[in-house]
């Protein structure tokens, strides 16, 4: 045991034997960086390094469904997040997460995905905090990521995990402002493994076709946003689609398709700029509306499925975020090939409203 542990403090990446494990585990871990400076107007608010915990609870899996076996075998559970900004008008961050881990080097490095909700103690408010304008709102959504070296079951269920840690907080444009922060640290954490212990069940090639012929899908998605400009009304963002997707194997699909946007709060916004700014030229009767073509690709977990897409507007009278937008969410497929959607709609690092949607797979 203490040549094996030494192998592995050396080489990380050496593959070692999948041994039992304890179907549960908990832990702790500590992290500590720096906020990334992604644009000029939060550069005054970066005044020290944030650090904070991320507690966690895992489930994990040992082969009982082939998607389990797909994806070696990952840990699915719910993580809690405590971050401190380091900047009184930043406050501090509270966040609770749904998280997937995925490992690879037979286990020895996990990769974890994560998605929630997190509170912000101090966010922008014009007369108490007008320096805050990073976060226009208490409650947003929030992703992290994790890269760790882990080492479960050292010493009596007791283990250990080191590596990389991004967080991602932004209110996604439901109130101005939302210029977000990103950080990124380092972290260590001590894991204890509980539960009875099971064996990993031997992987077996999926005998399956999961190749597909084309499908045809419509889907409504809805939202809520605001525009730059503080104080401004938040109003209500629709979005329709259809589109055509071929699933190319177990894990992979691509789509193809073409959406129209109705973001109200633009026709708001164009009013504003033919009025305050005279000197653009801008006719308040233009159209608000936009028209995108898109391309995607979906990754197929279980029920669930993760998508990205890059879309292209063909149709955008009034301009004002450029004409290529991108889309990164998570699918869940009920029955009979409705599926509901959350997602997150962006322009570059300027995230323009988070989606939620409901289609219908044909």
């Amino acid at each position: 045991m203490r040549l094996k542990l030494l192998l592995f403090l050396i080489f990380p990446f050496i593959a070692l034997a999948q041994e039992a494990q304890s179907g549960y585990a908990v832990e702790a871990n500590y992290f500590y960086g720096n906020i990334i400076p992604h644009r000029k107007s939060i550069q005054h608010l970066i005044t020290g390094h944030p650090d904070g915990v991320i507690l966690a609870f895992n489930r994990k899996t040992f082969g009982n469904h082939s998607w389990e076996q797909a994806f070696n075998y990952p840990d699915y559970g719910a993580s809690f997040h405590y971050q401190d900004m380091k900047e009184a008008s930043l406050g501090e961050m509270f966040g609770l997460y749904a998280h997937y881990n995925f490992y690879f080097f037979d286990r020895a490095l996990m990769l974890r995905l994560g998605q929630g909700v997190a509170y912000n103690t101090n966010p922008y408010d014009k007369e108490t905090n007008f320096r805050n304008y990073a976060y226009g709102v208490h409650l947003m959504p929030s992703t992290y990521f994790m890269l760790n070296l882990n080492r479960p079951d050292i010493w009596k269920g007791f283990g250990l995990q080191a590596g990389l840690v991004f967080i991602h907080h932004s209110n996604a444009s439901i109130k101005a402002p939302n210029t977000s922060t990103n950080t990124f640290a380092v972290n260590v954490g001590l894991t204890y493994s509980l539960g009875q212990k099971q064996e990993y069940k031997p992987y077996v090639a999926d005998t399956v076709n999961y190749r597909q012929p084309m499908h045809y899908n419509f889907i409504f998605r809805g939202g809520l946003n605001q525009s730059d400009v503080i104080g401004t009304k938040r109003y209500p963002y629709y979005a329709m689609g259809a589109y055509a997707d071929k699933r190319l194997s177990r894990m992979s699909g691509v789509q193809l398709g073409a959406e129209f946007f109705w973001p109200l709060y633009l026709k708001e916004y164009i009013h504003y700029k033919s009025i305050a700014y005279p000197e653009e030229n801008v006719d308040s009767n233009t159209d608000y509306r936009k028209v995108g073509v898109f391309g995607g690709y979906e990754l197929y977990i279980n029920r669930m499925s993760l998508e990205g897409q890059v879309g292209y507007y063909v149709y955008a009278p009034f301009n004002s975020t450029g004409k290529l937008y991108q889309r990164v969410g998570a699918k869940y497929y009920w029955a009979n090939g409705v599926y509901s959607t959350l997602g997150l709609k962006t322009h570059g690092a300027k995230a323009e409203v988070m989606e939620l949607g409901m289609g219908i797979r044909l």
